[in-house]
């Protein structure tokens, strides 16, 4: 099972959370292609329809976004447990909860 140039879906999340884990990539290959900055990391976590309505929106906004969805998965226990077990639902659940309160 490949995930792309940096492997197996966990090798991704390894490589994103704590990329001295992993050897480094051959070179020429190309980096991955998950996103390090909060906002695209926040646009990562969001439903397809979302993240088209949310890349809409002022940059500003989208910052202000992504900063209460790291505000929600740093505060909120429930979603801890679940980062244990799969950060990706941890994101998206975070994402939902804070698009959850857009008016």
């Amino acid at each position: 099972m490949s995930g792309g140039p940096c492997g197996s879906g966990f090798a991704m999340l390894i490589r994103a959370a704590a990329p001295w884990l992993l050897p480094p990539l051959p070179y020429g290959t190309e980096e991955c292609s998950m996103p390090t900055d909060p906002v695209g990391r926040f646009l990562a976590a969001l439903e397809p329809q979302q993240r088209e309505a949310v890349q809409g929106r002022p940059r500003e906004e989208q910052e202000r976004l992504a900063a209460a969805w790291e505000e929600e998965l740093e505060s909120d226990d429930e979603l801890d447990t679940l980062d244990e077990l799969s950060p990706p639902a941890a994101e998206a659940e975070a994402a939902r909860r804070v698009m959850g309160r857009e008016p």
